[in-house]
């Protein structure tokens, strides 16, 4: 790698005395990325004019250079004019500063990654003038972000996997702006650990309310995108949730989701008592057989029924769907008992949402929703926790089903 030295960086510094010297609008940074690039636009418009040269004559057109056009960039050291060369036959086609271009690389990034955060158009555009005082209009940041709805449509026409050890499956709520009123809607994701232990997303849809109708149209769009087979798929509470599910794919282990459950019974709970409660469901669900964790379950009922009878009426209603990763080792419970992995996805995104008190259309939603996503994917590049002998004894387990 090719560094500078250290007398042409004394050189470039001396009489820096601020910060602004050399990051402010009239800044070295400023003007060394200016000169650098007319620099680079005059390397290759010398390349273009000699390439015209070397041709033979009875095809050598008459080219030669013919002044400069103005060009203004936006960058994170502010905006810069830049001169662009130009040939007298208009042929010339710079590659570092394209022509249309109005934005050095990285400087979308900025707005893709101020809108993933939540921040509304407003805000980013005081941000990026803050920052680098530079004036971007709502139109150029809904241009920069309209882009990734082309990566949205192509996510949900892509090819889902044959098959799946994991899949967890759960909405989240948006307000979103509809005939002069503001209402509710789910946005549905779909997330799943494959065979190499990452997690990966495999589509989002909107609707007006989580139904798990709608649900059985997600799953039968995931199914035709080919998805063959689910071993386990951990889902929340919905009534009709595991039947959807079995409707399409009828040898899935259905688990329902412990943190939803957990949360759900703690919303009954006085602040006073929830450590007490939490710690006795936490028997409930790491007991290590059924049998034990029933019996963690009965006792929690003779404790807690009195203040709070909905809770183990609730778990013992469920049990059916509690229960199934009970019947697996530790390893794959680890993988498959909960639905930490969209909890958390889902987390950041209530962050992301909260500063969003309504979305103008459905599209716009979900265009906060995938950024959001996509932001939080970058750190989706290691497997999961033990996710070896989990794989070894999902092959086990489904070894009939299990892809060679």
């Amino acid at each position: 790698m090719m560094t500078f030295q250290p007398e042409l960086l004394d050189q470039l510094l001396q009489g820096y005395e601020k910060p602004e010297d050399l990051l402010g609008d009239g800044g070295i940074l400023k003007q060394l990325t200016q000169a650098l690039v007319e620099r680079c636009l005059e390397a290759e418009m010398q390349t273009h004019i000699e390439a015209h040269r070397t041709q033979p004559e009875a095809l050598k057109p008459n080219n030669r250079r013919n002044g400069h056009s103005k060009k203004t960039i936006k960058g994170e050291f502010g905006e810069a004019e830049i001169a662009i060369p130009r040939d007298r036959a208009g042929e010339f086609e710079p590659i570092i500063v394209q022509k249309r271009q109005t934005r050095f690389d990285g400087f979308d990034d900025k707005i893709l990654s101020l809108y993933a955060r939540g921040m509304s158009t407003r805000d980013i555009t005081a941000q990026l003038q803050d920052l680098y005082g530079v004036e971007v209009s709502a139109g150029l940041i809904s241009n920069v972000t309209e882009a990734v709805e082309e990566e949205r449509k192509v996510l949900a026409e892509s090819w889902a996997g044959a098959g799946l050890p994991n899949c967890l499956l759960d909405a989240i709520v948006v307000k979103v702006r509809q005939d002069g009123r503001v209402i509710n809607k789910a946005v549905h994701l779909a997330l799943a650990v494959n065979l190499s232990g990452t997690k990966e997303l495999l589509g989002m849809w909107m609707t007006q309310n989580e139904s798990s109708k709608f649900w059985l149209q997600v799953l039968t769009e995931l199914q035709n995108r080919g998805l063959k087979d689910i071993f386990v798929a951990c889902c929340d509470g919905l009534t009709g949730f595991p039947d959807a599910i079995e409707a399409v794919f009828p040898r899935t282990t259905v688990q329902l989701c412990i943190v939803h459950m957990v949360r759900n019974s703690l919303s009954y709970v006085s602040y006073k008592d929830r450590k007490a409660v939490a710690a006795d469901l936490r028997l409930v669900y790491t007991a290590s057989t059924e049998a034990l964790a029933e019996q963690y379950l009965v006792e929690l009922a003779e404790q807690w029924d009195k203040q709070y009878p909905t809770i183990s009426k609730s778990w013992m209603n469920h049990w059916q769907r509690i229960t199934p990763f009970f019947a697996f080792p530790n390893e794959i419970r680890k993988a498959i008992y909960t639905t930490n992995a969209i909890e958390s996805v889902n987390m950041t995104l209530r962050k992301v949402l909260k500063n969003h008190r309504a979305f103008p259309t459905d599209e716009s939603a979900l265009k906060v929703v995938y950024l959001a996503i996509q932001n939080i994917s970058k750190k989706w590049t290691m497997p999961i926790k033990d996710w070896k002998p989990a794989l070894n004894r999902f092959a086990i387990a489904y070894d009939d089903r299990f892809p060679l």
